[in-house]
């Protein structure tokens, strides 16, 4: 089995970067799952119901999210739906929505981190207790959206070798560490984001350097021109051992 895992997309820029390289990388890398992370996929914070199924029709199969998963409110009735998109499974009971997903070959999972981020229930805790209830040994590939690259890694470990794959989204910054954990889980700290190269993480760099500099609230704009960064990774899976045989990174350049 080949799964490709996308990183958070931000904005128009990376909506097109997805749109257009999804198809094609589908029959390039012969892939039989695409999953991206979607929580910035409106304006940079948040999404919609209309992106979701613009990122459905371009061949995504499951949408991850985040922190910023909530940030559209008319979006809540969407994550209560049936429609493939997930929100941290360690959220609350009571918020919309639910962190994992299922079919008969495969089983993606979202959690989030707690360090820098909110103080939310147990990730590893979590995970743990999903791992418990699945009813079968299929493969599983976890969306790991938290700040710290420590808590990545050590949520990478807490899991070898019980699920096929960890790949870490939130900082969209992509790292260089794409590893075969010992006992067979696939593991990146940071996947990286689909939007604008010549910006800060996807925002335009004016308001983010005003924000650093004075230290006031300041909107932050995605970057909507010049060329777009397409960061992923490729998960190759032994479907007899739900374990993960490879991972590569898989990075384009979508020119303007």
């Amino acid at each position: 089995m080949r799964i490709l895992l996308v990183g958070d997309i931000v904005g128009r820029a990376g909506r097109r970067a997805v749109v257009t390289l999804v198809p094609r990388l589908r029959r390039e890398l012969s892939l039989d799952y695409v999953i991206a992370n979607a929580e910035n996929a409106a304006a940079g914070r948040g999404t919609t119901l209309k992106i979701v199924r613009e990122l459905l029709e371009a061949e995504v199969d499951v949408l991850t999210g985040g922190n910023h998963s909530w940030a559209v409110d008319a979006f809540h009735e969407t994550l209560d739906g049936d429609l493939p998109v997930l929100r941290p499974a360690n959220y609350p009971s009571g918020a919309p929505g639910r962190g994992i997903w299922s079919d008969d070959r495969l089983t993606v999972m979202n959690l989030i981190g707690r360090t820098f981020m909110q103080p939310l229930d147990d990730p590893f805790a979590g995970i743990d207790r999903l791992l418990e209830e699945l009813p079968g040994a299929q493969p599983v590939v976890v969306d790991f959206h938290a700040e710290a690259t420590s808590e990545k890694q050590a949520f990478g470990w807490h899991v070898d070798g019980r699920v096929a794959g960890v790949v870490g989204t939130h900082t969209h910054v992509a790292t260089a560490d794409t590893r075969l954990l010992p006992n067979g889980t696939a593991f990146v700290t940071d996947l990286g984001m689909c939007g604008a190269r010549d910006a800060i993480i996807g925002s335009e760099v004016a308001p983010v350097l005003k924000r650093f500099r004075t230290g006031l609230p300041t909107r932050l704009p995605p970057e909507t021109k010049g060329p777009v960064l397409f960061s992923s990774a490729l998960i190759e899976i032994d479907e007899t051992t739900s374990r993960a045989v490879g991972i590569e990174r898989v990075d384009r350049l979508l020119e303007a």
